[in-house]
């Protein structure tokens, strides 16, 4: 019952415990109304918090599933808290034994189907029939025998002496047995639709590097690299021949040597050999920077790592490999919001490279 603790929301299909333009509530729907507040008194009290202030059909909520809940609104942290009570008026304070007779004229409430003022309240019962007193919109609809106890029940909650009242316990062992309908759910007595959660949106399967970057696996992350070699790269460059010169030998022989320390896991040399690539200049090779990048990583060097991320980016601006780089990356260094976030990006990028638009 601790969920009954909980300010939910009142259903916009169900009516108040009072009649008007909604459709009237159930007899057992209010009998079930009944239970379940007696139950949250009882609850609040065994847990140390006998006080709720101003109690009335007002603060009766219905959850989703058309269950009634008692609003948290009202709950006090002393005796001083609140007004509106018959006690607090007379005694300047509210105590456990204000709360039943304000539970009282609750039960009043959902015989009637009319908020009664609590100084009117035991004189509209005291050695009354208690036809004259049901609510009309239910048409008869009710049980005679069972009316009758909730009748007497709150006359004994309005009882001047609050001595003489009963406690929440007893409130709910006189309620529990009047529900003959319990196993009908509340929204079917409400006559609301049942609730329905959304079905989740279906995920695409992750790609392998969806997957091995969501999990942080730089061993695979690895594989994929090699895999792909750097058919990226295509059309990146167009050098003349004038531009193959003894230092771009030089240079794509580091490339190579880079790419050879890459493939046995010398991650350490890989980023020497990729930094003599990366210092002449003459070529920019988004490739390079994305496994100079998986080096740092596997190095301990995040920082690093996230800026040849971003370098990758900049050579290809929608290279869904530099968003995967820059999401581990993010990881790595505990920004996981942002982390999620480039994931997210570079499994769009992939997708839609994917579904033939244009794009490395």
């Amino acid at each position: 019952m601790e969920d009954v603790l909980l300010f939910l929301q009142l259903l916009n299909q169900a009516s108040t415990c009072f009649t008007g333009e909604n459709q009237t509530i159930k007899w057992a729907m209010r009998l079930r109304v009944a239970l379940y507040i007696a139950e949250a008194l009882d609850y609040c009290r065994a847990e140390g918090h006998p006080l709720y202030n101003d109690l009335s059909a007002y603060g009766v909520l219905f959850d989703e599933n058309g269950d009634p809940r008692l609003s948290c609104f009202g709950l006090m942290e002393n005796t001083r808290d609140g007004v509106g009570m018959l006690e607090y008026n007379r005694n300047g304070m509210i105590t456990p034994e204000s709360v039943v007779f304000s539970f009282g004229t609750l039960l009043l409430d959902l015989l009637s189907g009319k908020h009664i003022p609590p100084n009117h309240a035991l004189d509209m019962i005291r050695g009354k029939n208690i036809l004259p007193l049901m609510d009309s919109h239910l048409e008869g609809n009710f049980s005679t025998e069972e009316a009758t106890v909730v009748s007497d029940l709150a006359s004994h909650c309005l009882q001047y002496e609050p001595r003489e009242r009963p406690s929440t316990k007893d409130l709910v062992a006189t309620l529990a047995p009047l529900q003959n309908e319990a196993d009908v759910p509340s929204y079917v007595l409400l006559g609301i639709p049942k609730h329905e959660e959304a079905p989740p949106k279906p995920q695409p399967p992750l790609s392998p590097m969806a997957d091995a970057c969501s999990r942080m696996d730089l061993t695979a992350i690895h594989q994929i690299l090699v895999m792909t070699h750097y058919r990226d790269d295509e059309g990146t460059n167009e050098l003349s021949f004038q531009e193959w010169t003894q230092q771009m030998r030089d240079m794509l022989d580091a490339r190579k040597r880079g790419d050879l320390a890459f493939r046995d896991k010398d991650f350490k040399n890989a980023i020497d050999c990729y930094s003599q690539f990366v210092d002449v200049g003459n070529m920019v090779s988004p490739t390079v920077f994305a496994r100079r990048s998986l080096c740092f990583l596997l190095c301990d060097q995040p920082d690093s790592a996230l800026r040849d991320a971003m370098q990758a980016q900049c050579v290809y601006p929608d290279w869904s490999t530099a968003f995967y780089m820059q999401s581990v990356a993010l990881a790595k260094l505990e920004m996981h919001k942002d982390a999620a976030d480039m994931l997210s990006e570079a499994s769009a990028l992939e997708e839609k490279r994917l579904r033939g638009c244009r794009g490395p």
